[in-house]
Parts: C-alpha cells; sequence; structure tokens
C-alpha cells in the first residue's frame, strides 16, 4: 500500500482532523501501524490541544506527532513570520513522513486550511508535500451549497501538478441534510471525477473512541482507500 496519504481540505473548518482521525480509526481497525502527521498547527497557544492531539484522544494506539506550532489563525507561512518563528517546509514535512512510514504501514499527513496554502515563504504548500512523497491525497469537502465549485477546483489543481486524487470525503453531514448537500451526494463524484468516500455524521468528533471507530469503519469501509492500498500490497 501507499505508505503516506496526504488529507486537505477545500478550505477551514470542513472536518480535516475528524477524517483523518477516521482514516486512522479504519487503518487501525485493519491491523496496520498507523501514525498521523500534522506539520504546522496553527491558531493554538503551546498548552493547548491541536489537531494532533484530537486524533490521538479519538483513536488511542496510533501515533502522533507535531513539527512546529504558531499562535496566530493564519496560513502556516504568515503565522510562522509573525512569530518571528522559521516556518515548517514541504521538504522537513516530507521527511518527517519518511521517517515515521520506516517504523508504520500508513502515514497521514493533514494539511493546514486547503491544498495551495503556503507553507513557508518560498511558495511551498501541501502540493508539494504530496509530490515529494509520491502520495495520493483525500479531499475533504463541505456538505452544502458551494461545495461543488470548491471540491472541483482542489481536484483540478491536483491533477495539473500531476498528483493522484483518492477520493472525496465529506467532513461533516448534517442531522437534517438540505436539498443542496442530498444532490450533492450524486454531484460530487459526477463533477470530481473521483470517488465519494463517504460522508461522516456532525459531531462525530465528540463520541468515545470506541464508539468513534464504529461509525468511521460503517461509513468508510473496511478500505476506502481502495486501489491505493491495493497497489502497494
Amino acid at each position: 500500500m501507499s505508505a503516506a496519504v496526504v488529507v486537505t481540505g477545500t478550505g477551514t473548518g470542513v472536518g480535516k482532523t475528524i477524517v483523518t482521525a477516521a482514516l486512522a480509526a479504519v487503518a487501525l481497525a485493519a491491523g496496520l501501524r498507523v501514525a498521523v502527521l500534522k506539520p504546522a498547527q496553527t491558531g493554538i497557544g503551546p498548552d493547548e490541544p491541536g489537531d494532533a492531539d484530537v486524533v490521538a484522544a479519538l483513536v488511542p494506539g496510533i501515533t502522533v506527532r507535531e513539527l512546529a506550532r504558531y499562535p496566530d489563525p493564519l496560513a502556516p507561512a504568515t503565522a510562522a513570520r509573525r512569530a518571528g518563528r522559521p516556518p515548517v517546509t514541504p521538504e522537513a514535512a516530507a521527511g518527517a513522513a519518511r521517517a515515521l512510514a520506516g517504523e508504520h504501514d500508513l502515514v497521514l499527513v493533514e494539511g493546514a486550511g486547503g491544498l495551495l496554502v503556503r507553507f513557508d515563504d518560498d511558495g511551498g504548500t501541501l502540493a508539494d508535500v504530496a509530490r515529494s512523497l509520491g502520495a495520493p491525497v483525500v479531499v475533504v469537502a463541505a456538505a452544502g451549497l458551494g461545495t461543488l465549485n470548491h471540491s472541483c477546483l482542489t481536484v483540478q489543481a491536483l491533477h495539473a501538478r500531476g498528483l493522484a486524487c483518492a477520493g472525496v470525503v465529506v467532513g461533516e453531514w448534517p442531522d437534517t441534510p438540505d436539498l443542496a448537500a442530498e444532490c450533492n451526494l450524486a454531484d460530487l463524484p459526477a463533477t470530481t471525477g473521483v470517488p465519494l468516500l463517504g460522508a461522516l455524521p456532525a459531531g462525530l468528533g465528540t463520541a468515545p473512541p470506541d464508539r468513534f471507530r464504529t461509525v468511521a469503519c460503517h461509513t468508510l469501509g473496511p478500505s476506502p482507500l481502495g486501489r491505493w492500498q491495493d497497489a502497494g500490497s
């Protein structure tokens, strides 16, 4: 299987961390050794739980690693500059993922914001991390109106860079979906040209680990990354 999979979003607040945790839970349930890497965490203080901590709490038994955090809720490059700290370069992120891959079957790399948010002032992005690793990318999207355009733009940006998209996951499926959300279940794969891997229910991040694993496995299935896993096994 692919040693690394990159998780990005169509923007902020679409559920990337919960989707990353869900993919980790499914892989762990399949008996794989799983690591989750968060290269750059922004918008929280030094003693606050970050995205990696959220994943660790939801999926006990995996390895999590965070490379750097910056207090301002901004793009990593801007947040690092404002904090007077070195940015996390795509090379550093890819190197950390490779190191984790040496001891794990699957490394999930969760980005910050969307695909082309800058890691550093040289213009490095999560797309560069995926290219360096030769990793497929999972796109996390919102459920409702506007998500078709955002999802298509992200998938097209991946393909324009020669990167593979493993599929789209809706990060927060509402309890009472509106018409746009319902239609998007069929329209997302039709318009993006990549599979819809599943739609995780809103509020799943508050579930205890056992319940989280059960829902993740039921929603995403036993092998949500499909042919990416088969190709490397």
